[in-house]
């Protein structure tokens, strides 16, 4: 028999408080645009830098860790001033080159640390390349951060409330299928609330595409439980309060842009106007 997920103490209450103030600082950077939101992106990649570096190297941060937040900033700084195939070579350079600097002064996890690295630049770049796109825009934004926490929050809630089969208890014992499932259906609102209020039609493609992004999202939270066990720790750090680190709070975000680029890029310019 499948072991069933135990309800934990309740920080719900705690979790919502966090997102009213959290919430609109991104949503206003988005909003204005420039220099807002390459500003925000930048701050935010330091600091999933510094938490990642401490993550990986029993909470201090060594000379890769400082080479991974410099790098960080520099993808993204390159990416919102010189487009993405720049943002997209100065990730993969910081990568090295934190890996080289890890490697030469005998820090912790090396290989692990550079790997983090490209892994948070990627979106960081993707995300300001998405929002200068003419196949996406700042609609398309709004319409990822509405379909992530429309999943945290519907996973939260129907995980907690039927609880059930653990959906990968070695990997995150609190998650449950059917909080994947809860939280797919959330999404698959949002998309067709989005296809409404932008006049897409048909409805169905985007209901659909918001649902798949909800399972890929859970996926990245579930990619980031992985290592936050293999290293041994609870959170990435303790800024957040109900949700631990900045990495905990943005990690299935950190998944569904890559895809929202691909599928943008796939699209072309025949692709769906999302503005």
């Amino acid at each position: 028999m499948p072991r069933l997920a135990r309800a934990e103490p309740n920080v719900f209450v705690l979790r919502l408080i966090s997102a009213i103030v959290l919430a609109p600082v991104p949503i206003a950077a988005i909003w204005f645009g420039w220099p807002w939101l390459p500003l925000l992106v930048a701050a935010t990649a330091a600091v999933m830098g510094w938490e990642w570096a401490r993550l990986c190297q029993g909470g201090r941060v060594g000379a890769g860790g400082i080479v991974l937040v410099a790098a960080l900033v520099a993808a993204t700084a390159a990416a919102a001033l010189a487009g993405l195939a720049a943002g997209l070579a100065a990730a993969a350079a910081g990568a090295v080159l934190t890996w080289a600097v890890a490697r030469l002064c005998r820090d912790r996890e090396p290989d692990w640390i550079a790997i983090g690295g490209f892994w948070l630049a990627l979106p960081c770049v993707l995300l300001l390349w998405l929002e200068g796109s003419r196949n996406a825009g700042p609609a398309v934004l709004f319409w990822i951060l509405a379909v992530v926490w429309a999943t945290d929050i519907g996973a939260y809630v129907v995980g907690r409330r039927i609880g059930g089969p653990r959906l990968a208890p070695r990997w995150s014992p609190g998650k449950t299928w059917a909080g994947l499932v809860g939280g797919a259906a959330a999404a698959g609102v949002v998309g067709w609330i989005t296809a409404y209020v932008l006049g897409i039609a048909p409805v169905l493609p985007l209901v659909m595409v918001s649902t798949g992004l909800a399972i890929v999202e859970q996926f990245g939270d579930l990619a980031e439980s992985m290592a936050k066990r293999r290293f041994g720790v609870k959170d990435s750090s303790g800024l957040i309060p109900g949700h631990g680190g900045l990495l905990d709070r943005v990690d299935g975000l950190l998944a569904v842009i890559p895809v929202v680029a691909l599928l943008t890029l796939i699209g072309g310019a025949g692709g769906p106007s999302w503005r």
